[in-house]
């Protein structure tokens, strides 16, 4: 539908910068439209100003004039032919986006216990009964324990924790319920709501 008069946000040219709103990016458009340096200058400098006032956020920032002055040579789609205060070379910088993160090259067979606890498990199969592994077995149980809370929306069955050690360790770790005492475990404002909704 095109109605007169009416100007929709889908119609118009993408901000680069939206944080500033559109009427900063027509200032900066009308500057870069001046015949003469001095007059493209002096018009910069009080964009940086109006700037300023709209993302007052920046100025707790060391060098955040640098950054206002990296945000308008953005803006103006590098062409205001005026003499820079700043260096803004490495302003391209700022709209570069960070290379993927890398995912495990193994896939993560016990997701509601996760990665970490599933390396726990390996290594409790291979240590030695002793102290040590008493330790790490106390670990990773009460570890196993928040897991299900969290991921089991406030489930927390100790005798699925001893089943899971068990089974996940190969019989190894047997773990007694009438002896082993789990640390307490305080239930969640997050994992509370959560039960609320099932």
């Amino acid at each position: 539908m095109d109605i007169k008069g009416l100007d929709y946000n889908t119609q118009r040219t993408k901000l680069i910068m939206s944080e500033y709103g559109r009427e900063i990016q027509k200032m900066v458009e009308y500057a870069c439209d001046l015949p003469t340096k001095e007059e493209r200058l002096k018009c910069a400098q009080t964009i940086i100003q109006q700037m300023e006032t709209k993302n007052p956020q920046l100025r707790d920032n060391p060098g955040y004039e640098q950054t206002l002055w990296d945000h308008l040579y953005l803006m103006s789609h590098r062409e205001l032919d005026i003499d820079w205060p700043y260096d803004v070379s490495e302003a391209d910088k700022i709209l570069s986006k960070p290379q993927p993160m890398k995912l495990p090259d193994n896939e993560i067979r016990l997701r509601h216990y996760g990665h970490l606890v599933e390396e726990l498990l390996e290594r409790l199969k291979e240590m030695p009964a002793g102290e040590e592994r008493d330790e790490l077995v106390k670990i990773t149980a009460n570890q196993m324990k928040r897991d299900l809370m969290m991921w089991g929306h406030g489930s927390m069955d100790d005798e699925r924790v001893a089943n899971d050690l068990a089974r996940f360790t190969d019989g190894v770790i047997q773990l007694d319920l009438n002896h082993f005492k789990f640390d307490k475990v305080v239930m969640t404002e997050e994992v509370k709501s959560k039960k609320k909704k099932k």
